[in-house]
């Protein structure tokens, strides 16, 4: 149902074309209606996620049915309701996983896929949480199994993914490792709570893991690298240890690899997108973090590290501090609302 009090139209991010930052533009579009089983968000602020990057240069379209506009995470107020939405009320302060449109002042989202800005957290904040928490949580609990006791290595520890899954690491009770490109940058996932952090550009990762395991390896590996990385990661796997592929940075062939220790060690491979998955999928995601993780935010045991705030008009240096790497957590834009 519909709020009266609610501007006819928005500011919102476009693309001019594919291409640089260069191509973000902002246009003023009519505010969207929720529809059954969704909810519209006033939205405080937007997450800037490499997603977001991709589709920019044309290398990753929205699903069929989505809006163009870019922006998969949002934080604000309920601003509206669609039919058949319990549980929510037009007020209610909450951060959402969207398919797309989240670079705007609303944003439509599926109620199911709406959790509580979590008390420690502001809203401006809480915008960085949806993104990095469902696919950490469903690429590293639900799909690699990580249990307590296990050792777990990220990579890319000091971006917002690699942030996440350092504290979900810990949380669920595993010894964390993480690689990053600085001695500050391991500083910093030393700081979330990794046992220990190697600088790849000084140190070959696989060989400090085995150092650091006693030649063991580790249980579970998240990697948003691909193919360059594969056979260390292989190198790197402890016996019946898992690799969860979530990006493909370092590109998706290999050429004249060894699958031998594949199978001598009983490795699984597995991965995923999270975009296209169903909203039951989605929802599901959303219920387990509710139980499992929403809890530990809510008590400060884990926090979002936000590196860089930019108004919704400057999305361009966003987009640019985004692909330096430069920056440490989470990149937002704010609309002011």
């Amino acid at each position: 149902m519909a709020d009266t009090t609610l501007p006819e139209t928005m500011r919102r991010i476009r693309f001019d074309g594919s291409g640089g930052p260069e191509v973000l533009a902002v246009e003023t579009a009519p505010v969207p209606s929720p529809g059954p089983g969704q909810v519209l968000i006033a939205v405080t602020a937007a997450g800037v996620n490499r997603p977001d990057v991709m589709q920019r240069a044309g290398l990753y379209p929205p699903p069929p049915g989505a809006t163009e506009i870019p922006g998969l995470e949002v934080a604000g107020r309920v601003a509206a309701l669609g039919d058949g939405v319990s549980g929510l009320s037009v007020g209610d302060e909450v951060c959402a996983l969207v398919i797309s449109g989240g670079y705007a002042e609303f944003a439509v989202a599926e109620s199911d896929h709406c959790l509580p800005r979590p008390a420690p957290i502001s809203l401006v904040d809480a915008a960085g949480l949806p993104e990095t928490f469902f696919t950490v949580y469903t690429n590293v609990v639900q799909r690699g199994r990580l249990a307590r006791g296990e050792t777990f290595l990220v990579h890319g520890g000091s971006s917002g993914i690699g942030a996440t899954a350092i504290q979900m690491a810990k949380l669920v009770g595993a010894r964390v490792f993480a690689t990053a490109g600085s001695a500050e940058k391991c500083r910093f996932c030393e700081d979330l709570g990794a046992d220990a952090a190697i600088d790849y550009k000084q140190a070959d990762f696989a060989e400090a893991i085995k150092r650091l395991t006693d030649g063991r390896g580790v249980d579970v590996i998240l990697d948003m690298i691909g193919a360059s990385y594969l056979p260390r990661n292989i190198k790197s796997l402890a016996p019946d240890g898992r690799l969860v592929l979530i990006a493909l940075m370092g590109g998706f062939k290999v050429d004249g690899l060894n699958i031998t220790p594949i199978m001598r060690n009983r490795l699984t491979f597995t991965g995923s997108t999270l975009r296209p998955r169903s909203k039951a999928d989605k929802a599901g995601i959303a219920e387990g973090l509710r139980r499992d993780v929403w809890p530990a935010l809510d008590a400060g045991t884990i926090r979002t590290v936000t590196h860089a705030t930019f108004p919704l008009e400057r999305a361009r240096e966003a987009h640019e501090l985004m692909e330096s790497s430069a920056h440490l957590g989470k990149i937002l834009l704010v609309t002011g609302r």
